[in-house]
């Protein structure tokens, strides 16, 4: 079978016995092709640039650029390549991250041979496969209650953002433009908001949770 007929592959991790081992893996389905492979990000991107495969198997964690940035570049330059995420890590930032970089799959490198082929199918077919753990810290994301402050308006955001740099209420007001009683009115929203009780902690957690870029 030639490669015109096959799912063709190109294999992502800094490690290189990770590599051949996961080449030597899929030389045993006649349907799969490995035509290339890449230690880092960067040398990910320009591979895919050049040989445009069907499917990328990508590490998360790299010298120069990590998983990542490479998914989402690779996703940029060659829309109709799928990226599967292979990792030993499934906290729940980083699976989301990858799944927000445009990665259609997120595996652990505990996976079995004919699991891996099959999501490799699955992914050309434009179908997802997720490994239980990063499944279930999906779950439990979606179960957590929303973080003090989602529900902060755009102009309580524009306030908060001025409490941040240090300016009393008469100072946002002339800032934004609009009354010192206004300003108050917005402030004690904020604070109820983020559960706090003076200007400084709401800045500290505004800050901490990184709530203003």
């Amino acid at each position: 079978m030639t490669n015109s007929n096959r799912i063709t592959v190109i294999i992502v991790d800094d490690h290189n016995m990770v590599r051949k081992g996961l080449t030597v893996l899929l030389q045993d389905f006649d349907d799969l092709a490995v035509i290339g492979e890449a230690g880092d990000g960067e040398l990910a991107v320009n591979t895919c640039r050049q040989k445009c495969p069907n499917v990328v198997l990508m590490d998360m964690f790299m010298p120069r650029m990590d998983g990542i940035q490479a998914t989402r570049l690779i996703r940029e330059a060659c829309p109709d390549t799928q990226v599967i995420a292979l990792t030993s890590f499934s906290d729940e930032d980083r699976v989301q991250e990858a799944l927000r970089a445009g990665a259609i799959s997120y595996l652990m490198k505990n996976v079995s041979g004919d699991e891996l082929a099959n999501a490799i199918r699955r992914a050309y077919e434009g179908q997802s496969t997720l490994a239980p753990e990063a499944a279930q810290v999906l779950i439990q994301a979606t179960m957590r209650p929303p973080a003090l402050g989602h529900d902060l308006t755009e102009r309580e955001l524009e306030v908060l953002a001025l409490m941040v740099e240090g300016l009393n209420n008469r100072e946002i007001g002339e800032r934004l433009v609009i009354s010192s009683s206004t300003v108050k009115n917005h402030v004690s929203s904020i604070l109820s908001k983020l559960g706090t009780t003076s200007r400084t902690q709401a800045v500290a957690y505004a800050v901490d949770r990184k709530i203003i870029a």
